[in-house]
């Protein structure tokens, strides 16, 4: 009898060490993705400049193939961010993690050829360059670091670079210098030489910036396009809700340096603190 109650306890005590265990791992990262890869992470990432906080303990992952917009309003850390990530500034404090590699203040070249693309809110092209020839830029150093000899490789670059100037709108243009172009064509350019880079993941900073209505359009169409059909994750900051409406699957939202909230867009939209420091009607960073 003494026996069989003590089988029962056991019993019993282990069934609440498995409740318990499993609501632990609830907690953890792995458990909220699933089976999902992270692809980045940051780990209380913290940048100080003097007394400023700039970025403030930030806990950020994004899923392989996600795309995620950050909002926010200015000034409140979300370019700092892209810049520690992808190496232009070193960290106070935290880490951030590429495919569950420690690339902490690891040089800018280093993290590029890792797989992280970045467009910058200002167009970053070759002026004096065609559009062919910036996009061919990216191919000579990705050739020059695989170190291969391979004439059919070599060859084959060209039928890439086409079919990526086609991809982003610029086939058309492809002998225009660069100068030449529009500004949201401009944009489009530095997408399409991220791209050339062969990134796992980008990171654009404001791609729709000084766009007209059609050209934001035709964007949000773009770097759907691109997640879809490549499964690169990308993270996008980005002011125009409408264009964050028609790309976000999830967004974050950023405040005093801070991560605020995150959720689907319907979700953010109703939120009354997001609407109030995001419209900026009571609170400014």
């Amino acid at each position: 009898m003494r026996a069989r109650r003590w089988g029962a306890r056991k019993r019993l005590q282990r069934s609440k060490d498995f409740t318990q265990g499993r609501e632990q791992a609830k907690s953890r990262p792995f458990f909220k993705n699933h089976l999902m890869a992270v692809i980045l992470e940051t780990r209380n990432l913290t940048k100080r400049f003097g007394g400023l906080t700039a970025v403030d303990q930030v806990n950020l992952q994004l899923n392989e193939g996600e795309l995620r917009c950050i909002i926010g309003p200015n000034g409140c850390g979300k370019t700092t961010l892209f810049n520690l990530i992808s190496g232009f500034y070193k960290p106070s404090e935290g880490q951030v993690l590429y495919n569950g590699q420690n690339i902490t203040g690891k040089a800018v070249y280093t993290i590029s050829q890792l797989g992280i693309g970045r467009k910058f809110q200002v167009p970053s092209v070759f002026n004096q360059l065609t559009v062919y020839e910036n996009v061919r830029v990216p191919f000579y150093f990705r050739y020059r670091q695989s170190e291969s000899g391979d004439k059919g490789t070599e060859k084959s670059a060209d039928q890439e670079i086409m079919a990526l100037l086609a991809r982003v709108n610029l086939s058309e243009r492809r002998e225009d210098l660069a100068i030449n172009l529009a500004h949201g064509e401009k944009q489009w350019l530095e997408i399409g030489m991220v791209l050339a880079s062969k990134p796992r993941l980008m990171l654009l900073d404001e791609p729709t910036a000084g766009m007209t209505v059609a050209e934001t359009s035709k964007t949000a169409q773009l770097i759907r396009s691109i997640s879809q059909e490549t499964g690169i994750s990308i993270l996008v900051i980005e002011h125009d809700i409408s264009f964050v409406r028609e790309i976000a699957g999830r967004i974050t939202v950023m405040y005093k340096g801070a991560l605020f909230k995150e959720g689907s867009y319907e979700e953010i939209q109703t939120d009354s603190e997001v609407r109030e420091i995001y419209l900026g009607r009571q609170k400014k960073c």
